[in-house]
């Protein structure tokens, strides 16, 4: 900076001061610089905004979809972002012909229309992506977005005067225009193709069709693990392909069985995915099963999609899907656990976690993630830019009325910031802004504009990164992998897809985490589910859930703890002996929370992954289970079997009798084992009069002072007691309860999805009710050819 300041600084105090006077006019104006002083100022704000959620929130993970809260706050304010710049726009191009007849725009009024442009640029990042045939949105958001977009373009082109200006701004509007157009293009075709808008319909009559042609095969071969599997003709891709005709009960799909049959289709099964992944002489899907299982979950999400636009699921169609889970794809990597080192329950809840990220990106993805393919490649990402190159390139040369040798020099001699440098030009008002405030603000004004700029180039190289590394275009390769052999037989492609797994490997975050709340030590925190803790679901707990589900039958029905109490401590089962599920996961979560106090864990001891009978991981599955449905009641009770207004009802009782037994400084203040002395002295006065407990505290404290009592000289068994309760609980809460339920665990994916979601897809494809199941699972498992 010194350097440029002390080398130029005649050019500075000539050219430099020049620009800054004609950027700077507004603010020394008295009429105007309260306006232009706030705007500059939220606009710095919005720009750090935006740089910083392209930039910080995308180191966790790598992901298309934008929490809903930020979505909505970015959508709010950007709602009365254009009306109030062009005011300004029209105010500061008012003073550019204060003095008469205006010849061009003044600095200030091309600084604030190129904000609006690059603000529209990054508007699109808030705003879903919606390729469903209902449309939710219809056309509204189209024309809204097409009218941004024309007014604009009347801004740039009916303004500006120089012919390197028109066409460096036209250029960022020929970008947006293009944006827009390929986006309604995708959204539009999307919506109308089998593959994606009406896709539920036409699957609908594929597995109807399925299902019967499938009835009738002979049973030769094992029904067992990955021969089921290899069997299996749930679609993958490529049913959009087939021959169809519309009929009063969905589509007549006439040559499905021979479709089926063709090795070289263009049909993708599930089935020729593992055949294939079985075959010797193929390496690739050989060496990592997680590619057949991340096929196996766009299969399924596809099957779970039906259900939540209306598509009833058949008994026939559960219990097929019962078998192939549980008797196909668990039974599989039990014998597989040796060879490729995965525990039992890991391969089922990467399936079910896979299929819940495809919900999640599919409803709520602000990236085109759901065209990922091949061909979307090569046009979007290839043909695309190349469009948009040319295209620029006739605009300036139509700016310039054709004279080419004259529109490439007026581009750079008319732009200020491009023949000099943004960072000459910084270096020749920085040393001035501690003394004139209409530098600093120069110097704010370069600034939003730079942020704006950056935020937009990382977004369209993340846009591009998130392309390639998402399951979308993973299941894409791994189906045009196995359809054509020429693909398999080149190195080239072969290396590609390794390639990309290489760096999927190192950005992936395979684990299903669950949010952590204790009623005794996380009082304050109610505000905001973000400041809660979150912790991986213990592998124990995702065996002792797997296991559960799977023998779920007529005699063994789900139920809210009971079962497990009935087997190990009758006499505990007052403790589940209420209509609502809530009143019973805070009961034993209150119990759970004064065990763990008062028999605190050891420090320094790890769990060990295959003791699943050891103290210590009976302990973390009972207490990752009691956090993660304490955290349930208190921020997503629509999730679970009760009524929500019920739920919040037990829920707000219990904090408000929690706060009155303790008092205020000692439910605010006191520590963990204050609250534990004053939790079993409630408990031994109620005891001591022989009075039951009335409330769900009550019954929390004398269940939790039971199971201390239990505890006392060795606590093994009375984890083991809570795990299972712990267990059957969440197991219970997880099948479909209403319509609304439905609902609601659609709208929980726009946060990314629940275990309790993925937990609710898993009993939902096998027709598991709290009941017992939906349907009775046959003798003979049904084929799937």
């Amino acid at each position: 900076m010194k350097y440029y300041f002390n080398a130029s600084s005649e050019y500075c105090n000539k050219s430099v001061e020049l620009y800054v006077y004609n950027l700077t006019s507004s603010y020394t104006d008295q009429r105007n610089e309260a306006p232009m002083v706030a705007t500059s100022v939220v606009m710095f704000i919005l720009a750090a905004l935006f740089f910083n959620l392209n930039l910080f929130s995308r180191f966790s993970d790598v992901s298309a979809i934008l929490n809903p809260s930020v979505r909505l706050f970015l959508n709010t304010s950007l709602s009365l972002f254009l009306p109030v710049m062009s005011y300004l726009f029209s105010e500061a191009k008012n003073d550019s012909g204060a003095g008469g007849q205006m010849t061009e725009l003044s600095v200030r009024a091309r600084t604030i229309l190129m904000w609006m442009l690059l603000v529209e640029l990054l508007r699109r990042k808030v705003e879903e992506i919606l390729v469903t045939a209902a449309g939710a949105q219809g056309y509204s958001g189209n024309i809204e977005r097409a009218t941004r977009i024309a007014w604009l373009g009347y801004l740039v082109f009916y303004n500006l005067r120089s012919a390197g200006k028109k066409a460096l701004y036209g250029i960022l509007w020929v970008f947006a225009a293009a944006k827009m157009v390929q986006r309604f293009v995708s959204q539009e075709l999307g919506k109308r193709s089998f593959a994606y808008g009406k896709n539920p319909q036409l699957l609908s009559s594929y597995m109807t069709r399925m299902l019967q042609d499938g009835g009738a095969e002979h049973e030769s071969s094992s029904n067992k693990g990955s021969e089921l599997l290899k069997r299996c003709n749930y679609v993958v891709m490529g049913e959009e392909e087939l021959q169809r005709k519309a009929g009063p009960d969905g589509y007549d799909l006439v040559s499905l069985a021979e479709a089926l049959r063709k090795r070289d289709s263009s049909v993708v099964t599930v089935g020729k995915i593992w055949k294939l992944a079985d075959d010797n002489k193929d390496k690739l899907l050989r060496k990592d099963p997680r590619l057949k299982r991340l096929c196996l979950s766009f299969a399924l999400f596809k099957l779970l999609r039906r259900r939540l636009e209306d598509f009833p699921i058949s008994s026939e169609e559960a219990r097929s899907c019962h078998d192939l889970i549980f008797k196909g794809l668990c039974e599989e990597e039990e014998g597989n656990a040796t060879e490729d080192g995965t525990g039992s329950g890991r391969a089922l809840f990467q399936v079910l976690n896979n299929e819940v990220q495809f919900l999640c990106e599919y409803y709520h993805s602000v990236q085109p993630v759901v065209f990922a393919s091949p061909f979307f490649f090569l046009t979007n990402y290839i043909l695309f830019p190349v469009i948009v190159w040319a295209l620029s390139i006739l605009t300036i040369i139509l700016c310039s009325h054709g004279d080419v040798s004259y529109a490439f020099r007026s581009f750079e001699a008319d732009n200020y910031a491009v023949s000099v440098g943004v960072m000459k030009l910084m270096g020749c008002i920085l040393p001035k802004i501690t003394t004139s405030p209409p530098e600093l603000f120069t110097v704010v004004d370069l600034s939003v504009t730079g942020l704006l700029l950056l935020a937009l180039a990382y977004e369209e190289v993340w846009e591009f990164v998130v392309f390639l590394l998402s399951n979308w275009f993973m299941v894409s390769l791994v189906c045009s992998y196995t359809s054509k052999p020429g693909w398999r037989d080149s190195p080239f492609l072969s290396g590609v897809i390794r390639r990309i797994l290489w760096v999927r490997d190192r950005l992936s975050h395979p684990n299903v985490c669950v949010k952590q709340l204790s009623l005794l030590w996380c009082h304050c925190r109610r505000l905001s589910s973000a400041l809660l803790p979150t912790k991986a679901v213990p592998l124990d707990a995702k065996k002792a859930l797997m296991a559960r589900l799977r023998d779920v039958s007529d005699d063994a029905p789900l139920s809210n703890g009971r079962s497990a109490l009935h087997q190990q401590a009758e006499e505990l089962s007052w403790a589940c002996e209420s209509g609502s599920i809530a009143e019973v996961i805070l009961t034993w979560h209150l119990g759970t929370e004064m065990l763990a106090a008062k028999h605190p864990a050891p420090k320094k001891q790890k769990p060990a992954p295959g003791a699943g009978c050891s103290t210590t991981n009976n302990r973390n599955v009972g207490m990752a289970l009691s956090r993660y449905g304490a955290y349930l009641v208190a921020f997503h009770p629509e999730l679970l079997a009760d009524e929500t207004d019920g739920t919040k009802r037990v829920y707000r009782e219990t904090k408000e009798e929690l706060r009155k037994g303790m008092g205020w400084l000692g439910y605010y203040c006191s520590g963990q084992g204050a609250r534990l002395r004053k939790l079993m002295e409630m408990a031994a006065a109620r005891q001591n009069k022989h009075e039951p407990p009335a409330t769900t505290l009550g019954k929390g404290a004398r269940l939790g002072k039971a199971l201390i009592d239990k505890a006392t000289g060795r606590d093994e068994p009375v984890w083991k007691l809570v795990a299972e309760v712990w267990t059957e609980v969440v197991a219970y809460a997880a099948p479909t309860g209403s319509e609304q339920h439905v609902k609601a665990h659609r709208e929980a994916l726009a946060l990314g999805g629940e275990f309790i979601t993925v937990l609710w897809a898993l009993t939902t494809h096998t027709g598991i009710a709290r009941g017992g199941p939906v349907t009775a699972t046959p003798a003979t498992p049904p084929a799937f050819v």
